[in-house]
């Protein structure tokens, strides 16, 4: 039996929590009194909270982020119901601010705000020996990074074998862009770069091939991420299993030429850029406070995408306060023409305490009271065309990001991609009224019509390019999208055919 849980769901099996390894590397002499439990939102809440109390805690901690925070006040509730002497403690991004109004914190015993490293120990050394807090909500002061002790040696077998591993080499931002929670950090605070490669070293001999950088701004002092750089090449020349692959995110107008001389260096396959964009429009960077040099950045990608062998994902966001869906059409457009390989699509989520509220009146900016809290309307886009956009970036995904239509998109894309994409949109939705659960080989008899309906296509060139996708698709048998008898949507694209969709919203 454990005296002291710490727990939290995660979005997905494939993602371990490094927040919870963190707390558990410093529990110092309750180290032995700790048990480390993890689970993913889509679990059963009753199978949980009995895998949690069959342990007979005294404490849990459970940590809430925006991605389970209605399936961890369900556990709370479940938890105090039926072990009411439980104390449960809170922790994460999502109860560190505007915690006064949530139902959440309301029903655990105590919050901790920020940076819970040290204070989660520390709170519980006090209640184990019965010297309670007056306050319910704990503020720690910043700690020195150098006082942490770091979380790599909790990440056990299993991860090893089938995680993704979270690593960070600094923390904190010195940008002050409204939708980010890095928006209230005062500047980086790196951790000493030896005993950081030492430990990544020693993931390495694990048998760890996968590091998930979460640091802000990975590129921000060059001659650090020259040395990470180089310690993580020197593996790949060493060894003969090639398949180490890094995880990035970049600041995309920031690339001296000593950096990119080790970005050329790495094989295909082996590293990954996540670049947030977020948004091209000089009016809109300034509004939310978002300093980008937008040639650059253009420049940036060209390179990393002509020069080197690196994965680019680069980010957009839908619902920023100021933008029109004609500027984010022209900001996507132009994001297009810089060619990365990926471009996520995102949705304007009001993540607690970030700036991004200061804007709420003037733009009437409204949010979805429930997470993901995403915005559903503002001054310039109305709630019905919100919902447009929302089925957009999730068509997007399943077609343009999915890297299984390679051929058929260097046509559907072409001239105007924000806008072709759109028709398509709407008119699979009119067609399916699903945006979930369609099959990979309906979506392409959906593509195949709608590319011809939606956009005025010519059908055989529609054919030639799909076909390509088809025969790598992995779908056995021959294209059922061409034959019109056994076509799913045949009858809808009757219909369909003389209902053509605009090419713009009015």
């Amino acid at each position: 039996m454990s005296k002291i849980i710490l727990s939290t769901l995660n979005a997905r099996y494939i993602h371990a929590s490094m927040g919870l390894r963190y707390l558990y590397a410093n529990m110092g002499q309750l180290q032995n009194d700790t048990l480390l439990l993890e689970f993913n939102i889509n679990a059963r809440i009753m199978d949980i909270a009995e895998a949690l109390l069959k342990n007979k805690p005294e404490i849990i901690g459970i940590g809430v982020y925006i991605w389970n925070t209605a399936e961890a006040l369900q556990l709370i509730k479940l938890i105090k119901t039926i072990s009411p002497d439980t104390i449960i403690i809170l922790g994460g991004p999502e109860v560190s601010y505007e915690y006064e109004q949530q139902e959440l914190v309301s029903c655990a015993d105590y919050v901790i705000t920020g940076q819970a490293d040290l204070a989660f120990k520390e709170l519980c050394h006090e209640l184990l020996n019965n010297n309670k807090p007056v306050n319910k909500i704990i503020q720690p002061l910043p700690v020195e990074l150098s006082k942490i002790q770091l979380p790599y040696a909790y990440y056990n077998d299993e991860d090893v074998a089938n995680r993704i591993i979270y690593v960070e080499a600094s923390r904190g931002c010195p940008f002050k862009c409204e939708f980010c929670l890095s928006a209230l950090d005062k500047t980086v605070y790196p951790f000493d770069l030896d005993i950081f490669l030492n430990e990544m070293n020693k993931l390495y001999q694990r048998g760890v091939r996968h590091f998930k950088f979460v640091d802000r701004t990975f590129n921000l002092k060059a001659d650090t991420s020259i040395r990470i750089m180089n310690f993580f090449l020197d593996k790949l020349d060493a060894s003969t299993n090639q398949n180490l692959f890094l995880h990035f995110e970049l600041i995309p107008d920031h690339l001296p030429e000593k950096l990119k001389s080790i970005i050329a260096q790495f094989p295909e396959g082996s590293l990954q850029f996540e670049i947030g964009i977020q948004s091209l429009n000089p009016e809109i960077q300034s509004i939310i406070s978002r300093k980008q040099n937008t040639q650059k950045v253009a420049q940036n990608l060209s390179w990393i995408r002509n020069h080197s062998n690196a994965h680019i994902h680069a980010d957009l966001i839908i619902g920023l306060p100021g933008e029109t869906i004609d500027s984010f059409a022209t900001g996507l457009n132009q994001l297009y023409m810089m060619n990365p390989h990926e471009i996520q699509i995102g949705i304007l989520k009001r993540l607690k305490g970030t700036p991004i509220i200061r804007h709420t009146e003037k733009y009437d900016m409204r949010y979805n009271p429930l997470p993901p809290f995403n915005i559903v309307s503002n001054n310039l886009i109305n709630f019905m065309d919100m919902q447009r956009l929302n089925r957009f970036t999730r068509y997007w995904d399943l077609i343009i990001n999915s890297g299984r239509f390679k051929n058929s998109k260097q046509i559907l894309l072409t001239d105007n991609p924000f806008y072709n994409f759109l028709n398509l949109s709407d008119w699979i939705f009119k067609t399916t009224q699903q945006t979930h659960k369609i099959s990979l080989e309906r979506l392409y008899s959906l593509l195949y019509n709608g590319m011809i309906d939606a956009l005025d296509l010519d059908k055989q060139t529609v054919a030639d390019v799909l076909l390509k996708d088809f025969e790598v698709s992995g779908i056995k048998g021959r294209a059922k999208f061409l034959d019109n008898e056994n076509s799913t949507d045949n009858k809808t694209r009757k219909t369909l055919s003389d209902q053509r969709q605009m090419r713009h919203i009015n």
